[in-house]
């Protein structure tokens, strides 16, 4: 029979049914690809870790990738053997303790399978399993290095919390790392008890279907003693949870209420007791051999643990706190609030009254000519929007293709023949993009094309150096052209400035630079020039690996995953290879621990172009402040995230700006100076990475000089004053004079941002301070509330120094959104930009900067068209537009008409360029006005007869959608009006009857007169 069923010979090289069966060289070639697989895998991970350590080897900072790199191998080794010996030393025990006689039950029969198969390779599982259990602690104990390293350099704040009389620096330097100790050890004990369960259960020391004795006598000494320990250890976790309250959200504030005084913080110690007494049951019972009290001690904490800490406090915060909320939460809303304040470094601000005056119109003519000749010379008014103008700055010295500037420009402050100037500039940097298809090229795209080169920049208040009002055209420029050139370059003394930007925030991945043999030409393109596509530069400055010899070449090969690093002729000995060069990149992986400035400043120093980048510390764990998320904080109209944090956590409630950094735009030295000396953290970070921040002393006077408020830091400020400048704790909590940021008028869905800009100091009408503005209005409210600037000039005395100007609630005055809807409603306004609002024309309008003046707010808004058709179009500023005082509106294509309007004041005495074709008379520019002839009629008829003929000249342009013309043609005919209007005034009765050829009222002389630039 048996022979029925022999399915005979197999056939060579076949498995069951038939299938092929694995022959020796399948399964080599298997190992092979599992080899080389496992050998790519091990070089990208090898080539990563040695070109970092190349990189901060190349800075200067090996110092700091050494000690991130030995930290955190020595948490993972500690924690990793630790979590590793204690989960393998339970599970041995529990194997070493095993029942030898196991009664013959149906749950130990099923078992026996599972011993026999896991019992001769008891040994190798074990390992695995205590090496698979260090890995994963070991990675998260590294990942701990910050919370190690503050830990071990910790600093004292010199201040107690006012509740456990602690210095404040046990909870920002020593709490988060007991918090990781106990919580490591409870996860050991965790994993350890659940192996030892696992182990006792496999070999009988645990028998579930056992009538009585389900445990073994090592097993339940075992368990007890594990158990015991946790429970223990979690009453150490209620003693820390007690400082916790201290820093805890989402109550009413954040920090201590009276909730979390009067309920939680005794069911907490009350908890901890209880965990203490459950954890001696647990240990009694290795003598008392009875589950028991341990385990009613256990449900006991478990149940206390919701009736105390969840029941109780929800109860009491209910029924005896919100009837009566503001008196029960005045003590701690007040020590709220000064923490707060201090943790946000706004403890010292200062608010004003400002009884802003909204009626100077009943002020006479002369106080108000002088106000207007004030303001309008005194130069601190700017009126370039830096987001609005870079296209200008790109299409105007763009140069080639492969040039282009920020998205957003940056505002600094030069002093040009002795006079503080506020300039708007950017670099122009590199953008690959613009090279044409056929030349993207590997070669090309990185070893020739670079660098960028040189800096633009334009005056601020539309004021050449020579103090000349440039009128409704282009920037005044003050830095220009290839080889760079102008006030700036003039600043750094003979031969200028080293103006190739090598590191820079628009720079590529990576470049390979250097000479490309002895004698070679050089390749990388430095200035373009005529028909000879450029000159050429070799980069020689101090950043830069090595990569000529074959091993670097391979390890960055792999690294950027570009096999031509290798294969090229263009590496050679010579080169060096570039990459990480945004500045706020460099500042952030030379130091790990700065929560890091959006906003990277270019300056012009001692003959260099650097980067100025401010460095800030912060923690979420400082006791009683209030803790926001710090990119909503710093979110508004223009603000970008930054790509580069490394910083963990997101909420903070506590910062500093303790670092201002540098970063060479040729050859990206990077350097950190301390500048908030006397910051704990600071102290602390110096201490785990010593060496790498200088001194304040340090700092260059020509650098100082460019060091400004950081803008991040001032939006976290302002965010927080806007509902923290009270000092009553019933005003706080009434929000009665609660402020908000507006949002920007020109873009409803984001905050309006802060400006850098001179205001004055005092009382006074001139801008004599540089400084960082914005406003707040009531919340939900649009009217203007209080006015808040911070001092920026890191060089003056008064640095940092804010002053809030808190305006009457009695007397209204617009704030930034009706003030943009009164310009934008204005007929004169209207009128004035009526010829840039049709066809292909578009008008822009730019940032609404508000500006105290005396004792009243002036608000000015440059008024921008564009072409939206067509290429090569860009920004042209067209006419200022202001509000001063009473919420009238002012139009001109200077400041100081602006202001003549608004004031309604005659012309304002200002040195002012007037366009070409627009010199007096009827001539070319320069040529002398033509003496009237006739009788005064007579020159009323010729003026109004010329003024009609430009008006039809003015049609005609329109209607072939010339409207450079037509707008040149309206001018002339309005300012033709006019006169005639002043001739009339010398005739009997004081006027004339005109005819109605145009209207000569307010803003007449407003109409365009430059053709809309292409």
């Amino acid at each position: 029979m048996s022979e029925m069923f022999d399915p005979g010979p197999r056939r060579p090289g076949r498995g069951s049914g038939g299938r092929p069966a694995p022959s020796g060289r399948s399964r080599a070639l298997l190992i092979t690809a599992i080899v080389i697989v496992a050998l790519l895998v091990l070089l990208a991970g090898f080539s990563t870790f040695w070109t970092e350590r190349l990189w901060y080897d190349s800075i200067g900072y090996s110092s700091v990738f050494s000690t991130l790199v030995w930290t955190r191998i020595g948490l993972f080794a500690l924690f990793g053997v630790l979590m590793a010996a204690i989960v393998s030393l339970n599970m041995y025990l529990a194997y070493r303790f095993r029942p030898t006689f196991r009664a013959p039950t149906g749950e130990q029969t099923s078992l026996d399978r599972y011993r026999e198969a896991v019992t001769p390779v008891r040994r190798w599982l074990l390992a695995i399993i205590g090496a698979l259990m260090g890995v994963f602690a070991g990675t998260s104990a590294s990942g701990q290095w910050r919370d190690y390293q503050l830990w071990r350099n910790a600093q004292s704040f010199g201040k107690d919390d006012p509740f456990f009389g602690k210095d404040l620096g046990f909870y920002v330097f020593e709490l988060p790392w007991l918090h990781f100790l106990v919580d490591f050890t409870m996860a050991a004990l965790v994993v350890a008890v659940m192996g030892a369960v696992v182990v006792h259960y496999l070999y009988g020391g645990i028998r579930l279907q056992a009538a009585r004795d389900k445990l073994s006598s090592p097993a339940q000494v075992q368990l007890s003693i594990l158990v015991g320990l946790l429970v223990l250890v979690k009453g150490v976790d209620y003693f820390l949870d007690r400082y916790d309250l201290l820093s805890a959200t989402g109550g009413y504030i954040d920090g201590m209420g009276y909730t979390d005084e009067n309920a939680v913080l005794p069911a907490k110690n009350i908890l901890m007791g209880i965990a203490v007494i459950c954890a001696v049951l647990f240990f009694l019972n290795v003598w008392r051999r009875t589950w028991m009290l341990p385990t009613v001690g256990l449900g006991l904490l478990v149940l206390s643990s919701i009736l105390l800490g969840m029941i109780w406090p929800a109860i009491m915060e209910r029924f005896q706190v919100l009837p009566t909320q503001a008196d029960k939460e005045a003590p701690y809303i007040e020590k709220h609030l000064a923490a707060t304040k201090d943790a946000f470094g706004i403890a010292d601000v200062e608010i004003d009254d400002f009884d802003a005056q909204t009626n100077l119109t009943d002020s006479t003519a002369e106080t108000r000519t002088a106000l207007a000749q004030t303001v309008a010379n005194s130069g601190g008014v700017r009126l370039v929007d830096p987001a609005v103008v870079p296209q200008t700055f790109q299409q105007l010295q763009q140069v080639r293709g492969y040039y282009t500037v920020p998205d957003v420009l940056d505002v600094d402050t030069y002093e040009i023949d002795g006079v503080e100037r506020d300039v708007v500039l950017g670099v122009r940097e590199l953008n690959q993009q613009g090279i044409s298809e056929s030349s993207q090229n590997w070669a090309n795209l990185h070893t020739v094309y670079t660098h960028g080169y040189g800096v633009i920049a334009a005056y601020g208040n539309q004021k050449r150096a020579d103090n000349e009002t440039i009128v409704s055209q282009d920037p005044a420029w003050a830095e220009t052209n290839l080889p760079p050139q102008g006030d700036l370059t003039n600043l750094s003394g003979e031969g200028g400035y080293e103006g190739r930007i090598y590191f820079g925030e628009n720079s590529p991945s990576y470049s390979i630079v250097g000479k490309s043999s002895e004698g070679a030409n050089d390749v990388e393109l430095d200035l373009p020039r005529g028909n000879d596509g450029g000159t050429t530069t070799t980069y020689d400055g101090a950043d830069g690996v090595p990569v000529g010899g074959l091993f670097n070449k391979l390890l960055y090969a792999v690294k950027f995953g570009e096999p031509n690093i290798v294969l090229s002729g263009r590496v050679n000995e010579n080169s060096k290879i570039l990459y990480d060069r945004e500045p706020q990149r460099r500042v952030e992986k030379a130091a790990p621990w700065l929560t890091v400035d959006n906003d990277a400043l270019p300056a012009v120093v001692d003959g260099r172009v650097v980067w100025i980048i401010d460095g800030y510390t912060t923690t979420d764990q400082f006791p009683l402040s209030n803790s926001e998320s710090f990119d909503e904080m710093t979110d508004d109209s223009l603000a970008e995230n930054n790509p580069f944090q490394t910083v963990p956590t997101d909420e903070i409630n506590y910062i500093r700006n303790a670092v201002k950094a540098t970063v060479d735009a040729y050859d990206g030295t990077v350097t950190l100076y301390a500048w908030d000396e006397e910051d704990p953290m600071l102290k602390a970070w110096m201490g785990a990475f010593p060496g790498t921040v200088e001194d304040r002393s340090e700092i260059p006077e020509a650098l100082l000089d460019h060091m400004r408020y950081p803008e991040d830091m001032f939006k976290v400020q302002r965010y927080q004053l806007a509902s923290y400048h009270v000092d009553d704790a019933n005003d706080f909590y009434e929000g009665n004079d609660r402020w908000e940021v507006p949002a920007d008028p020109n873009d409803a869905s984001s905050l309006q941002p802060a400006y850098r800009l001179s205001v004055p100091s005092g009382d006074s009408l001139v801008p004599d301070t540089f400084s960082l503005t914005s406003v707040y209005t009531p919340a939900n409210r649009q009217n203007l509330a209080a006015f808040v600037q911070v001092n920026g000039d890191a060089a003056s005395e008064g640095y940092g120094e804010f002053r809030v100007r808190r305006l009457s609630s009695t007397n209204q005055v617009s704030g930034p959104g009706q003030i943009a809807n009164q310009i934008q409603s204005d007929q004169d306004v209207t009128d004035a930009l009526l010829p840039y609002s049709r066809g292909d024309i578009s008008t822009i309008y730019g940032n609404l900067i508000t500006l105290p003046v005396g004792e009243s707010l002036l608000y000015v808004q440059p008024l921008y068209s564009i072409r939206t058709e067509g290429s090569g179009n860009y920004p042209v500023l067209r006419f200022v537009a202001v509000s001063f005082g009473d919420d009238r509106v002012g139009i001109g294509q200077t400041l100081a008409q602006a202001l003549a309007d608004v004031l309604n004041v005659g012309p304002i005495d200002e040195p002012v360029e007037t366009p070409e074709g627009e010199g007096d008379g009827d001539g070319g520019e320069g040529e002398q006005p033509t003496e009237p002839t006739g009788t005064l009629e007579e020159q009323i008829r010729d003026a109004l007869s010329a003024a009609d003929a430009a008006f039809t000249e003015a049609d005609a342009a329109l209607a072939e959608g010339d409207l450079g013309t037509y707008g040149d043609k309206v001018a002339e005919g309005q300012e033709l009006v006019e006169t005639a209007l002043e001739l009339a005034q010398g005739l009997p009765g004081g006027g004339a009857d005109t005819g109605d050829t145009g209207d000569a009222g307010d803003g007449a002389t407003d109409e365009p007169t430059a053709e809309p630039t292409e």
